[in-house]
């Protein structure tokens, strides 16, 4: 059989640890074995996400969690802000549109970093009462600064995406005052696909309107959790796996997992670069999550993908509407060290010199651990 590598922001790779407690036989959901890991796995996401207000848990992809989001907060003809720079600020727009929302866009060009005060006077000046952003922009690599977003939009409600960014960087739901925060478990969170979360502040409960959806209806699910039971019945192999993952994560502290994602970001790109390649996400440390590169001249993006996993082994993560085509994403959130980086860039290496492209040879890997051993962060 033939050895996989996948370097994608999402799914990413789950620690055997995780994927032996996800095989155990079925237990009923609302038998005292499970009860205990529910209720160990819901304080760890506590941890995990810096607050101590509920953290709710749904089975389903992390736009379940996002489209929860709007179901809860917003009634019809409700004005909301958001801010789009990537493929996950549109599909905000996209939910909010869906629920009949007059959607304010904030936008800017993928790739860009959204500005808190040009956020701020646009938030004022639309009237909107909720803002939607995107932290990890998985699309373009981008990262943006939501605690100076919360500052900026005031007391408008902020909801923040961190699907693809929670347990990678820094994120303090509570020291920053953030009012939603959003999740999902195939991520940072080193599980597969299909559970959903989100931290909400405890002064929001008081005011949210009547829920919009039965399954996501937040006050139900809250009401089943705070006696460590489930508004309708629970993923439970992925719920004992992600309580194997987030007991690794804080076992580490995360802390260590912020800077593990910082290294591996360096490494990455200063591997890219050595090729010759040009970064289309930023070069900085905020830039922890995926790496970003453009296609170079003369090579097909689609094909490089193509090559790679069919010759290699290797899934790396294709551009994303305009930019198909045009550049290729290395992910590195979760279960990820050095030797991956190296890896994945000794492939990237091998297939574009197969496809004909004028790259340096032979750099890469050397120079992406060096960069892992720097210390200090540089912005």
């Amino acid at each position: 059989m033939e050895k996989r590598y996948l370097f994608t922001p999402g799914p990413t790779p789950v620690p055997p640890e995780v994927l032996a407690a996800m095989a155990e036989p079925m237990v009923h959901h609302r038998g005292a074995d499970f009860r205990a890991v529910y209720e160990r796995a819901l304080a760890r996401l506590q941890d995990v996400f810096r607050t101590q207000s509920d953290v709710l848990l749904f089975a389903a992809s992390g736009t379940g969690a996002m489209d929860s989001a709007a179901a809860n907060l917003c009634a019809p003809g409700d004005r909301v802000a958001v801010v789009t720079a990537g493929a996950f600020g549109e599909r905000w727009v996209a939910i909010c549109d869906q629920y009949g929302l007059d959607v304010q866009r904030i936008a800017y060009q993928w790739g860009e970093v959204p500005l808190p005060d040009e956020v701020g006077a646009a938030v004022a000046e639309s009237g909107a009462n909720v803002v939607f952003c995107t932290h990890s922009e998985t699309s373009t690599g981008v990262v943006a600064d939501v605690q100076a977003l919360k500052q900026a939009v005031g007391q408008a409600t902020l909801v923040v995406d961190a699907i693809s960014s929670l347990g990678a960087v820094p994120l303090e739901t509570d020291a920053w005052a953030i009012d939603v925060v959003l999740s999902g478990s195939q991520k940072a969170l080193m599980c597969p696909p299909g559970l959903a979360m989100a931290a909400i502040a405890e002064p929001l409960w008081e005011r949210l309107p009547q829920a919009r959806s039965f399954y996501f209806d937040w006050r139900r699910t809250r009401k089943a959790q705070q006696v460590f039971d489930a508004a309708f019945t629970p993923a439970v192999s992925l719920i004992r796996g992600l309580d194997v993952a987030l007991g690794l994560i804080m076992e580490a502290g995360l802390d260590a997992a912020y800077e593990r994602h910082v290294r591996l970001g360096r490494a990455a790109r200063a591997g890219l670069k050595a090729m010759g390649l040009e970064l289309f996400s930023p070069d900085d440390d905020s830039s922890a999550v995926v790496t970003v590169a453009n296609v170079p001249d003369g090579v097909d993006g689609t094909e490089l993908l193509r090559h790679l996993r069919d010759r290699h082994g290797v899934t790396l993560a294709p551009g994303q509407g305009n930019l198909k085509g045009k550049i290729f994403r290395i992910g590195h959130i979760g279960w990820f060290d050095v030797f991956d980086i190296a890896a994945a860039l000794a492939a990237v290496e091998l297939s574009l010199t197969e496809l004909g492209a004028e790259i340096e040879r032979g750099v890469a890997v050397p120079r992406a651990f060096e960069a892992f051993e720097e210390l200090g962060l540089r912005g």
